[in-house]
C-alpha cells in the first residue's frame, strides 16, 4: 500500500537511489549544466541579437539623436521579429542569471536538485560511453 509504481513513501524510486553517487559527480554534473546554460545564452546572443539590432538600425539612429520612450516603443512595435528576438535573448539571460543566483544565495543545491542530478548521473552510468556527457563526467 505504501508503494505505487515502484515509488516508495519518500517519493524516491528504490533501485536507483540505493546506488552510490558521490558529491564530486553531482558537482561536476551541476558545473556542466551551468556551463551548458551559459553556452546556450552566448550562442543566442551571437546569432539572434545582431539581426534583430540590424532591423532596428533606423530606430537606433533616431534614438541617438532624440531618445524618447515613444521612439523606442514605435521602433519595437513596427519590427515585431526584432522585438521577439531581443525579448527571447533577454528572457533567457535573465532566467539563467536568476537560476544561478538562486543556487549561490541558497548556499548550494537544494535536496530536490541533488536528487535530480543523482538520477541523471545514474542514467548516464547505465548508458555508459554512449551517453554524450559520460566522457565529461568520467575522464
Amino acid at each position: 500500500m505504501g508503494k505505487r509504481n515502484g515509488v516508495g513513501g519518500n517519493g524516491l524510486s528504490s533501485p536507483e537511489v540505493t546506488e552510490e553517487v558521490t558529491e564530486v559527480e553531482i558537482e561536476k554534473l551541476h558545473r556542466l549544466t551551468v556551463y551548458g546554460r551559459w553556452v546556450v545564452v552566448i550562442i543566442l546572443w551571437l546569432t539572434i541579437i545582431p539581426p534583430s539590432l540590424w532591423q532596428l538600425r533606423e530606430t537606433i539612429a533616431l534614438c541617438l539623436e532624440y531618445c524618447t520612450w515613444s521612439a523606442i516603443r514605435i521602433g519595437l512595435q513596427y519590427h515585431p521579429w526584432a522585438t521577439v528576438g531581443i525579448s527571447f535573448c533577454v528572457g533567457m539571460l535573465t532566467a539563467t542569471l536568476v537560476w544561478q543566483s538562486m543556487n549561490i544565495l541558497r548556499g548550494g543545491l537544494s535536496p530536490r536538485q541533488k536528487l535530480y542530478l543523482k538520477k541523471q548521473i545514474l542514467k548516464i552510468r547505465r548508458r555508459g560511453g554512449k551517453y554524450w556527457l559520460y566522457r565529461y563526467l568520467y575522464k
